[in-house]
């Protein structure tokens, strides 16, 4: 939804008549991931996409039919269906696409929108099929539990889609789901926004910035050292804290969507924010050096207390071993190496 929002603002105040797509489900080599939108209007205009444009005709094609309609309906595209072979669809993929009207999404659009604007984690949960009351009913989920909407369940099945979708929002993946006797639903998930935390304002750290700006994290950027730490050497950084990592870092609210690079090469700012992450849950720790200035670290950090196991969890040197020298080769494997970790791909 994040790349097609400002679109769909834009074409909701300009009065369009406007049709949604979204992957809810995929098999195989499927070219876009469960959650992947593509939206359009009556007079023709396009964004997003749900297949890298194998199947776009067809979709779109059934997101006008559903604004004329007022009805979703669910597509299924794969190697045995002969639209998949007319579309392109030949790779060994299966995707299912719901495509539906903008109206069913009036009744919840706006707290999604700014849920969505101010990168607040929540899901939102769609009747894929059901009884002619559910159809085009909508529920958003928050983390804390609270829901906002009415899919027409009973008590007991609203509490199972709630305790369900709460598993995927933790998850950050998102699946459909079918009741026992109650509707087939799918539950679209916004987890929070990953946070790259970086200490040490050195010129890596700029690259990095830049790159992780581009991959849809936010970017925190901690040194002590104004000289260094400025908004002229870091303009894409969502924040820059002027402040020792001792003090910061604890302040950041570190959690599992956190990702913390240490590039310092100064022990004296090394070590305590490698104490803070590696006793947190942040989902990765990487710290810059060479093989003989990690062995000296984990030394220091046994002695400041910090355990086999937590010591298991630093990426030291930090980065894949692609063999650049660069700051932007380097810069390059380390956020390969993040998103290695991210999505749980580790070798």
């Amino acid at each position: 939804m994040y790349d097609v929002l400002d679109k769909l603002e834009l074409w909701r105040q300009q009065g369009q008549q406007i049709g949604v797509a979204t992957v809810i489900s995929t098999w195989g080599s499927s070219p876009r991931p469960v959650g992947a939108k593509l939206i359009t209007t009556l007079r023709g205009d396009i964004a997003g996409s749900v297949s890298a444009g194998c199947v776009e005709g067809v979709v779109i094609e059934a997101c006008r039919q559903a604004i004329k309609s007022g009805q979703p309906q669910v597509l299924k595209f794969g190697v045995a269906d002969e639209n998949a072979w007319e579309v392109g669809l030949a790779c060994g993929g299966t995707i299912e696409v719901m495509v539906e009207p903008f109206t069913a999404l009036s009744g919840v659009y706006e707290p999604l929108r700014q849920r969505l604007l101010n990168h607040q984690p929540l899901a939102l949960i769609s009747t894929l099929v059901g009884d002619a009351t559910q159809i085009n009913r909508k529920l958003l989920v928050y983390p804390d539990g609270r829901s906002e909407g009415d899919l027409r369940l009973t008590e007991s099945q609203h509490q199972q889609v709630v305790a369900y979708t709460l598993e995927r929002l933790g998850s950050g993946e998102g699946a459909t789901l079918q009741l026992e006797g109650g509707p087939r639903l799918f539950i679209e998930v916004y987890p929070p926004v990953p946070r790259l935390v970086i200490v040490g304002a050195v010129h890596i750290a700029e690259v990095l910035v830049s790159m992780a700006s581009m991959l849809g994290y936010e970017t925190i950027i901690v040194d002590p050292r104004a000289a260094f730490a400025t908004s002229e050497r870091f303009p894409q950084a969502t924040r820059i804290i002027r402040e020792y990592p001792q003090h910061a870092l604890p302040e950041l609210g570190l959690d599992a969507s956190t990702y913390l690079v240490v590039l310092t090469h100064d022990p004296k700012l090394d070590d305590p924010s490698l104490y803070v992450g590696l006793t947190s849950p942040v989902r990765y720790v990487g710290a810059l050096g060479s093989q003989r200035t990690n062995a000296r670290r984990v030394e220091r950090l046994r002695q400041m207390g910090v355990s086999e196991e937590q010591l298991a969890r630093l990426h030291a040197p930090i980065g894949l071993p692609l063999g650049g020298r660069s700051p932007a080769e380097i810069a390059l494997s380390i956020m390969a190496q993040i998103t290695q970790v991210r999505y749980g791909q580790l070798i």
